[in-house]
């Protein structure tokens, strides 16, 4: 689809994914089922630092409303990969992905978060590691006609949007800044994670 120019309003976002760590706190708070795939209820062993997965969409807002965030709106998401210049198919320019870039092409799961270099934004892993959840409902010719300011995505749909690849996919296609996928909102996968966002009015970064 040809590119077009959309604006949003400043926002924070989470460095790095949410981590298994920062979602049991979270579980352990609130009474929240844990990830599908935490045996018994508890966080894998060692497993602190590396991004929660096996998680819902619901999930996920549920999490970032408990923190006083929300889960990015896709154009937020990827006004923050791209970096500080707008066009960039990789948070890095346009040179070819290698794995000193992002996690991805494994099959071994996920890496601890921040593993690889941030991008101008001081943002880790918006490229690679798990799939990210955003708000929006996902439609495929949306941005043909979206608003060019915080679009906010349709209204309703099937599925919401995924951004970014994961741990165990194969370049070019799903790591690029561009690429959009979608999942069910009730999907728990060992690919998809998320992290969350916070208005700049708001008075604490995240």
């Amino acid at each position: 689809q040809p590119a077009r120019k959309i604006s949003v309003d400043p926002f924070f976002m989470d460095v790095a994914e949410v981590t298994n760590q920062r979602y049991a706190a979270f579980v352990n708070a609130t009474g929240h089922r844990a990830p599908y795939g935490w045996k018994n209820g508890q966080m894998p062993e060692a497993h602190e630092n590396y991004p929660v997965v096996d998680v819902s969409w619901d999930d996920a807002r549920d999490f970032c409303a408990w923190e006083g965030k929300r889960l990015p709106t896709e154009a937020e998401w990827e006004r923050a990969a791209r970096g500080k210049e707008e066009g960039r198919m990789y948070p890095w320019g346009d040179r070819e992905i290698t794995s000193k870039d992002a996690v991805y092409n494994r099959v071994d799961g996920p890496q601890p978060v921040c593993s690889k270099e941030k991008n101008d934004f001081c943002l880790c892993d918006m490229i690679g590691n798990v799939w990210e959840w955003c708000s929006d409902w996902y439609g495929q010719h949306y941005y043909d006609e979206a608003p060019g300011r915080n679009p906010p995505g349709p209204e309703k749909g099937l599925y919401r949007v995924l951004r970014g690849g994961s741990w165990f996919d194969v370049p070019p296609l799903f790591l690029t800044t561009s690429y959009r996928s979608w999942a069910r909102q009730s999907e728990r996968s060992p690919t998809i994670g998320f992290r969350c966002v916070k208005n700049a009015s708001s008075n604490t970064r995240p």
